[in-house]
């Protein structure tokens, strides 16, 4: 009965900024749980390369070019998705950037905006325009990734616009599942700590603030792709079936102290 409950056959994904890191890793946890998956990345190539890995571990998906900040490209994605495959049961929102080490005194005006466009917007235009979809067909579910910087101030890099986004993000998700949650559409975000990404790689070659990430987190160590993944398959498949509008923390302990 509840193993039953983690399985997604017959369901189809949608994964933005799917082509690495977690989006890859949630990409492959809903594929293994039966969803078909689909890859939505700004890079084509990237999204080439982590379908041809999904592909070798036999696992089927579809790839799809997509800026989430292109309102127009979004919408033609829906739409397209929805009249090929008749619904779109999942979206993770996971496309994101972070720009840190910039004092707030000295941030420009394009990196502002260039970080809440990406990590706040284009959450919102995905989210609006796949959740019509999901509102008529009074089912789906969306899945956020937002951040413990949502909740805390990190230290030691400066990075006010991140943590505002992610602040957003998650406030977003509450006010989209009180407005959702009747008709069908479960809206959730998962805040994770610092992970072992890409977009981490830098921290290697910085032992203080490697250090300082480290020393602030109880578990004593970096997360991995496949923990958030996890979660967020949790999140996507009927096993979380009562949770709406909640942001589940996996942070090591790191909000703690």
């Amino acid at each position: 009965m509840y193993l039953e409950k983690f399985k997604l056959t017959g369901k189809s994904a949608i994964i933005t900024g799917g082509g690495q890191g977690i989006g890859l890793a949630c990409a492959e946890a809903l594929a293994e749980a039966g969803a078909k998956v689909i890859i939505a990345d700004r890079d084509g190539k990237v999204a080439d390369t982590a379908r041809a890995g999904l592909k070798a571990k036999g696992y089927e998906a579809e790839t799809v070019v997509m800026d989430v900040t292109d309102t127009k490209r979004v919408s033609d994605v829906a739409n397209d998705l929805v009249s090929r495959l008749g619904k779109v049961d999942i979206l993770v929102n996971n496309a994101g950037i972070a720009r840190s080490e910039t004092p707030a005194e000295t941030v420009t005006d394009e990196h502002w905006l260039n970080v809440i466009d990406v990590n706040l917007n284009g959450t919102f235009w995905c989210c609006r325009e796949f959740g019509r979809h999901m509102l008529r067909a009074k089912a789906g579910t969306i899945v956020n990734v937002g951040s413990m910087s949502g909740f805390i101030v990190n230290k030691p890099q400066e990075q006010c616009f991140y943590n505002a986004s992610k602040a957003a993000v998650h406030h977003l998700t509450k006010s989209l599942a009180a407005e959702w949650g009747a008709r069908g559409v479960r809206v959730n975000a998962v805040a994770p700590t610092y992970i072992e990404t890409p977009l981490n790689a830098f921290v290697k070659s910085n032992p203080k603030m490697y250090d300082a990430w480290i020393g602030g987190t109880p578990m004593a160590r970096m997360g991995q792709v496949e923990e958030i993944a996890s979660v967020v398959l949790f999140l996507a498949s009927d096993a979380a079936s009562l949770m709406t509008g909640s942001i589940v923390l996996v942070d090591g302990g790191y909000t703690c102290w």
